[in-house]
């Protein structure tokens, strides 16, 4: 533990040391035969453009510079940029065709006196990262994992020193692995790999088996051989091996939900170094790795607590409905992404509903055998239960229901047209001179879900959406490359791969309004719209 910790803590000065100053962040939308170009500056600085063709412009810019020029036209910009403190070295950026935007390194090295990133600091970054990893704990993809921490560390015994092994496990996958696959694959692979039938079928099937096993069909143990093997290494480890293997459980489960965040930060540094998205992982992966390493303690605290009975019992049973109804989720993603029509909405709902009847009703049973307490602890479930499952109900014939909207396949909303092909929806848009709205969107993402329940199926918001012709791509759909295609679309046009994400366009294409992206205030999401 004390080599791990010093070796962390002997990257530090490197990290203080490797900064780097851009405080231009360039873009480009193809509009039919002219690109426009934008150039956006942090604030207190300001920006020289030295060479752009023959076109003439003013010696400073400052917030940002836009420019629409004809493709014919099209050159590298040859720029820099300066504050009160320092100017960087002349820089080249060059939008090409079909290509994402590229920046290139001028003369030499930015000439820098404060050692700041360009548009955020390492901290900032790193504040952001640290942000979206305590979203991520409230996310269903990783719900699921908080009973097998449980069940794992309860068998195991717990303890401060695995719980910490467990924490700098996370951390050190999630870094090594989110970069890896990235760098190898680029960012698209990790939400390639959340909406993967395969992956998605494997975990489906291992939260069942673990439900089953927690209802008490049979104990999950390893192999002899296996077992053998695992005592070895763990004279040598002290079981590390298993604690890591179940680190990697919890980073590949959970990529369903993360995927996104951690695909934002690569992007971000796309034409930097790889620095910035590494320490938002890091404070990401820190984020979520706290909690479960409380999780991985929690069990010492379950073994000290006082022996009642087959109170563990009820408790693995109520996991086991739990498991069973979290399971779906990942049966859902291959289902909707590669169009097999197995688990309509009514059904996944009708199978949540009888997950929450059966923990009413398992609870319910035999409540009069036991003691008083107990009896206060089990209606503090039951109710709910019970509750819930009646909440549930409506939606088996269309209600919204909300709740689960992170969970179940999308609702269709009534009212909307919806073309699922750009070319096509464009050309209607044409056609008939409407704006349009696209919307790049997600089988696996959860927080579209939520914004198509929260958001677009206000009924103040579908009123306005009628002036637009609506676009929905999904750029995780998995027949005939249609989801790289629309990924392809929104990284190369728009510079994101994050969803969801919405861009307004007139009828020609042109962009009318800078994108939004995930919001569950719908007078927001109004106030964003031009018609």
């Amino acid at each position: 533990m004390k080599r791990i910790l010093t070796i962390l803590l002997a990257f530090m000065p490197l990290i203080a040391a490797a900064q780097m100053v851009q405080p231009v962040r360039w873009s480009g939308v193809e509009i039919g035969d002219s690109v426009r170009l934008k150039a956006t500056i942090e604030e207190g600085w300001h920006m020289n453009i030295i060479d752009f063709g023959k076109r003439e412009f003013d010696e400073e810019f400052a917030d940002s510079f836009v420019v629409t020029v004809a493709k014919t036209e099209l050159c590298p910009i040859r720029f820099n940029a300066c504050d009160d403190k320092m100017c960087t070295a002349p820089e080249v950026w060059e939008w090409k065709e079909n290509l994402t935007p590229t920046l290139s390194s001028g003369e030499g090295a930015s000439i820098s006196g404060g050692g700041r990133e360009g548009s955020r600091s390492l901290w900032v970054i790193f504040l952001l990262g640290f942000l979206g990893g305590l979203l991520a704990i409230f996310t269903p993809c990783v719900w699921p994992i908080i009973p097998m921490t449980v069940s794992f560390f309860l068998k195991k015994g717990g303890g401060l020193r695995d719980a910490i092994l467990y924490g700098l496990s996370i951390i050190i996958l999630y870094v090594g692995l989110g970069l890896l696959v990235t760098i190898l694959f680029g960012a698209s692979a990790l939400n390639d790999l959340s909406t993967n039938a395969v992956v998605n079928i494997i975990f489906f099937l291992i939260l069942v088996v673990f439900a089953l096993s927690f209802f008490g069909l049979f104990e999950i143990t390893l192999p002899d051989s296996w077992s053998t093997a695992l005592d070895s290494k763990a004279r040598s480890t002290g079981g590390f091996l298993s604690i890591l293997l179940m680190a990697f459980t919890l980073v590949i489960v959970s990529f369903s939900c993360t995927g996104p965040i951690i695909g934002t930060l690569l992007v971000e540094a796309a034409g930097r170094s790889l620095l910035a998205p590494a320490i938002g992982m890091l404070g990401f992966s820190l984020a979520l790795a706290l909690p479960f390493s409380l999780f991985a303690m929690f069990p010492q605290w379950l073994k000290q607590a006082p022996k009642s009975g087959d109170w563990m019992t009820s408790f693995k049973v109520v996991l086991a409905f739990l498991e069973l109804a979290l399971s779906l989720k990942f049966l859902s993603v291959a289902d909707m992404a590669y169009g097999w029509g197995i688990l309509p909405r009514w059904l996944f709902i009708a199978i949540w509903i009888a997950c929450f009847l059966g923990i009413g009703i398992y609870l319910l049973w035999n409540i009069k055998n036991v003691s008083t307490t107990r009896k206060i602890v089990r209606a503090v479930v039951i109710i709910p239960s019970f509750a819930f499952a009646c909440y549930l109900l409506p939606g088996l014939w269309g209600a919204p229901v909300k709740a689960i909207s992170a969970f179940a396949p999308p609702m269709e909303i009534e009212g909307r047209v919806v073309f699922n092909d750009y070319d096509e929806g464009m050309a209607f848009a044409r056609q008939t001179g409407k704006p349009v709205i696209i919307d790049f969107t997600g089988y696996g993402c959860v927080n579209c879900r939520k914004m198509e329940a929260y958001v677009l199926d206000d009924d103040s918001v579908k009123a306005r959406l009628q002036n637009y012709v609506f676009i929905e791509l999904f750029v995780d759909d998995k027949r005939d490359g249609i989801g790289d295609r629309n990924s392809a679309l929104q990284r190369e046009q728009f510079g994101s791969n994050a969803q969801p994400f919405y861009v307004q366009l007139d009828a020609q294409g042109k962009q009318i309004a800078d994108p939004i992206a995930f919001t569950t205030d719908p007078m927001e999401f109004i106030n964003w719209l031009k018609y």
